[in-house]
């Protein structure tokens, strides 16, 4: 196939300097394919994840443009509120909807778009820009919205999740391609009726120059106590479908093993109600830590023997592999897996990297990380086929992916 030189434009409710998983799975693509020669805009916020308020440096202004290494950005108001708070977050996620639409209608026309979703309403912006502007439109698929608030118990079914349900089926009849960044999510696209030829998997990925195997980083050790420790530890968001009161479940069974810590770090709408529970249960062999900077984040993997990976027990989250998955394989270690039988087990299955125990099933996890703290030689022959399974999963490689689809695209419109 023909590689062209192409004008891209691209929304996104997240991005750099946000270090979030969408942000930087976005800046890690555009700042690819601008390598590589084409141009690209970016129409987002003021960062302002997680905190809820405009990062160090901006503000949150009607619109704001700067240049970061080459990719040309595009900053817009929005009625910016924290991860808590249901009818907060709508109105952020819809108010950039519209700010982010307006500023899409009036950008030099580009070949083609892009829009991600979650959040959906990105996803929405990306549709009617397309559709007034006609221009060819790739809509990427992070995970299925609505049926993630209703699975997580945030919105009941009823007038409203019919009308959503609608308009997503919408969206996906209307693009030019969706890409799907787990199997289980294309195929829940199909089974609604969209042609499997549509829906292209990319999955996500880790940047491996940056995650790779290292020993544990001396200052954070001591700075967190961990000497001698064997750590296990969640990263990622602490929210409604994570179900992280397992991991603190596990550690109370586990409290008796002065060797053993749980370390978990993020941010999310359950941060409070898990950090009351570890203190009503007096653990001290559960550290709950806020979000560190993605700067620091090889370090703060380096601190673990093992990493765990959680959703709650939901149907919906067969479909889902969490991001934390792939850079725990690029730093060569093991993982236990604790999410319903589906995509992400099966991986495990396939490469052979960790250990799989049922969701929101305190018990397994804590069997789990006894057996890996109490045999050295299991957690070695994990990490090296955790390590070994990380070449399949590169951010360089997705990147490469998409643009493919892309040219894919522009080619079967005749362009």
């Amino acid at each position: 196939m023909e590689t062209r030189r192409l004008n891209i434009l691209f929304l996104t409710d997240n991005f750099p300097p946000e270090r979030n998983v969408p942000a930087m799975r976005t800046w890690e693509h555009v700042s690819r394919w601008v390598k590589d020669g084409h141009q690209v805009t970016v129409i987002t916020t003021a960062p302002n994840f997680p905190q809820g308020k405009p990062l160090a440096g901006y503000k949150n202004h009607w619109y704001f443009k700067e240049d970061m290494g080459g990719v040309k950005v595009i900053r817009v108001k929005s009625y910016i509120a924290a991860n808590e708070g249901f009818l907060k977050r709508i109105l952020d996620y819809v108010s950039f909807m519209v700010t982010g639409g307006i500023a899409a209608m009036f950008q030099r026309r580009p070949d083609i778009l892009i829009s991600t979703s979650p959040q959906f309403f990105c996803a929405v912006a990306g549709w009617i820009v397309s559709r007034l502007r006609r221009l060819p439109w790739i809509f990427e698929l992070r995970d299925l919205w609505p049926a993630s608030i209703v699975a997580v118990g945030a919105m009941k079914e009823g007038l409203l999740i019919r009308m959503l349900y609608w308009i997503e089926m919408s969206m996906y009849r209307a693009s030019d391609r969706v890409i799907a960044v787990t199997k289980g999510l294309r195929q829940d696209l199909v089974d609604r009726g969209i042609p499997g030829d549509k829906v292209v998997v990319v999955r996500n990925g880790a940047d491996t120059n940056r995650f790779t195997p290292r020993p544990k980083d001396p200052a954070l050790v001591e700075k967190l106590g961990l000497q001698g420790k064997f750590v296990v530890g969640y990263y990622g968001t602490i929210g409604m479908g994570a179900g992280v009161q397992t991991a603190v479940d596990a550690g109370a069974i586990l409290r008796d093993r002065d060797d053993i810590v749980i370390m978990l770090a993020g941010a999310g709408a359950e941060y409070a109600d898990v950090e009351k529970s570890i203190k009503e249960q007096g653990l001290t062999n559960v550290k709950l830590l806020p979000p560190f900077d993605q700067s620091e984040m090889p370090a703060v993997w380096s601190l673990l023997d093992a990493a765990i990976v959680m959703m709650k027990d939901r149907p919906l989250f067969k479909a889902t592999i969490s991001s934390k998955t792939f850079e725990a394989l690029a730093m060569g270690m093991p993982v236990i897996m604790s999410l319903p039988a589906g995509e992400a087990t099966g991986l495990v299955d396939e490469y052979g990297f960790g250990i799989n125990v049922r969701p929101e099933n305190p018990q397994d996890m804590a069997a789990a990380i006894q057996r890996l703290a109490d045999n050295p030689e299991l957690k070695a022959e994990l990490g090296r086929k955790a390590l070994e399974a990380s070449k399949d999963f590169s951010r360089e490689r997705s990147a490469g992916l998409v643009m493919d689809v892309v040219q894919d695209v522009m080619a079967s419109r005749g362009k």
